[in-house]
């Protein structure tokens, strides 16, 4: 099985819709969002490897020194499969975009670091 690490994604444009809601829609979506989430890990507790969590604000450190940014990346999970669809199917109708207010989820295959 390879390690596939999925970072979830989300645009300010999207954060700011989900902000605008009122506080009864919020709350309702809130509850519905957790507990769909919550089925998600119970239906796929044997691929996660780390839950991960939610990410924070970004520095990028490069030769020009180091900087805030801003990018769409909101939070990330580490998963295994036999391949890389099966690792995307995992994330298929997540409820990170189909009710809370991010707009995808990337995954990827952790490589091995090549030897010398």
């Amino acid at each position: 099985m390879t390690h596939y690490l999925a970072i979830f994604t989300g645009s300010p444009e999207a954060l700011g819709s989900w902000k605008a809601l009122s506080a009864e829609e919020l709350a309702r979506r809130q509850a519905e969002g957790a507990k769909a989430w919550q089925n998600w890990v119970q239906k796929n507790r044997a691929a996660i490897v780390m839950m991960g969590g939610p990410l924070g604000k970004t520095k990028r450190i490069s030769a020009s020194g180091i900087a805030d940014i801003r990018n769409h990346m909101t939070a990330y999970s580490l998963v295994q499969a036999e391949s890389h669809e099966a690792a995307a199917k995992l994330f298929e109708g997540h409820p990170h975009f189909t009710i809370f207010p991010g707009d995808g989820v990337e995954v990827m295959a952790v490589l091995p670091i090549p030897s010398q």
